[in-house]
């Protein structure tokens, strides 16, 4: 599902990219995705039904029970998975998930979260549809520097007071994950978590800025102009007058909690860290494998949590009305999504000998070569639902491995498998971390999302559409 932020993934990325992600996982728990049929992956697919559907037909009893929900399609899986394969497997797949993935996941978040919470921009700017599309065009640019989590977060909130005087903005909001959230990340693997995968696995760092530079520019261009025209004749259909605007005017504009920007470039200095340093030194928590460049990571980003809370004013995050629901919402559900794709994950990684291995085929030409469109949207449509960072490893994998080889010969491929990873984690709430943040964050403001199929029309009225255009231009 793309859940890692621009960040998150490249902890996981030296263990996944070394091939001791799922894999590993399964042969240490004593099961093969080749060996599993695709019931096991009825749970997860619960839990996207109930995201999409709960909060649209039962909305009282989603906001009060949310967590038991999550934590009720995790028992679905893990009960019978013990059953089935043993206590031993069940526990291990567990553990794996929480020390390995989902704890370091929730820890970067947490500091991304408190650090942009303690970031006010002070000021009273109007939402025009020129200042939200300069806003948006800006926060695209960050996103491949300071990932899509970290310009997320620090934008959304300046974002949504700009437009609390008009009556609705969550078309905003919709155009914020798809830009800022999402396609803005696609350049450098500082970006996203399947770039930083690649050049793990020897893509050279600037590889995608000079690849798919094109194909973003295209895609944040065309979303650009598409928002300006949409919130243009909703600005003036609005008329002008709206709802008091909340916001008082002030005579300038500055930040408040500057101490936070330092402690942003902290938590970027401590992924990056976690990344290119290499030691064999480890160790084992429950059962699971800690490496200690990764322990180094999770305890400094507590520290910068912490410090970020304690020295930012009490009245930083009073302007900013900083809470944490948002972040309690992105937890839960994740915690049991983190549990629920693992079988998921495990049978895309057994490739054609699995239940899923008809995708896996369908990206290869009749003559053996490959097919950059079907890499595209095959690597896209898994990633609009699954984890984008072992898929764009799944068929990385699949178009040979070789990293020299795929970005000479076979570059349009190695583009074609980047680009759908990054871009199509926009189609839906679930395809990206910070998309279902910002979702959350929106909602804790007043704005009405969209729900879960109402964002799709969104996606697959206005990104789809330019998805297929690419893929005529640039993946033949």
């Amino acid at each position: 599902m793309g859940q890692g932020s621009g960040l998150w993934g490249r902890w996981r990325g030296g263990a996944v990219a070394a091939g001791a992600a799922v894999p590993g996982l399964a042969s240490a728990a004593g099961f093969n995705g080749a060996d599993l049929s695709v019931a096991w992956g009825i749970p997860f697919a619960g839990i996207l039904l109930s995201i999409a559907l709960m909060p649209l037909f039962l909305p009282h009893f989603w906001h009060h029970h949310f967590g038991k929900v999550a934590a009720g399609w995790a028992l679905a899986f893990l009960l019978p998975f013990a059953a089935v394969f043993g206590v031993g497997a069940a526990a291990g797949s567990l553990m794996h998930a929480l020390v390995a993935e989902y704890i370091p996941f929730v820890i970067l978040l947490t500091a991304l979260f408190t650090v942009s919470g303690g970031i006010y921009i002070r000021g009273n700017l109007h939402g025009t549809p020129a200042l939200n599309t300069a806003i948006l065009a800006i926060g695209a640019v960050l996103a491949s520097f300071m990932g899509t989590t970290g310009a997320s977060m620090l934008l959304i909130r300046p974002l949504i007071r700009a437009n609390d005087a008009r009556k609705s903005c969550a078309h905003v909001v919709v155009f914020f994950i798809f830009i800022v959230s999402n396609a803005g990340g696609s350049l450098t693997p500082l970006g996203d978590p399947p770039l930083f995968l690649g050049f793990l696995k020897g893509v050279d760092f600037f590889w995608t800025v000079r690849h798919i530079f094109t194909e973003t520019l295209f895609l944040v261009g065309a979303l650009l102009v598409i928002f300006y025209l949409i919130d243009s004749a909703r600005f003036k259909a609005e008329g002008p007058i709206s709802r008091p605007d909340p916001t008082p005017d002030t005579g300038s504009i500055g930040f408040d909690g500057k101490i936070n920007f330092a402690l942003l470039a902290a938590v970027v200095g401590l992924v990056l860290m976690s990344g290119f340093w290499k030691s064999d030194v480890g160790f084992a928590i429950a059962g699971a494998h800690v490496g200690l460049p990764g322990l180094v990571r999770d305890i400094g980003l507590i520290v910068v949590a912490v410090l970020s809370f304690v020295l930012t004013p009490k009245l930083v995050h009073q302007a900013n009305q900083f809470d944490w629901g948002p972040m309690q919402e992105v937890a839960k559900l994740f915690a049991g999504i983190f549990l629920t794709i693992i079988p998921v994950i495990a049978m895309l990684q057994a490739g054609e000998s699995g239940p899923f291995g008809g995708i896996v085929r369908a990206v290869t030409r009749q003559d053996g070569t490959p097919d950059p469109a079907m890499y595209f949207w095959a690597t896209g449509f898994l990633s609009s639902f699954l984890d984008n960072a072992p898929t764009y490893l799944v068929f990385f994998n699949t178009a040979g491995g070789d990293p020299a080889t795929l970005m000479t010969t076979m570059g349009t491929t190695l583009a074609a498998i980047s680009a759908g990873a990054v871009f199509m984690g926009a189609n839906t709430y679930i395809g990206n971390a910070p998309n279902m943040m910002v979702k959350a964050i929106a909602e804790s403001r007043g704005v009405r999302m969209p729900s879960f199929f109402g964002y799709m029309a969104w996606s697959c009225s206005i990104l789809v559409p330019l998805f297929i255009v690419m893929t005529f231009i640039w993946f033949r």
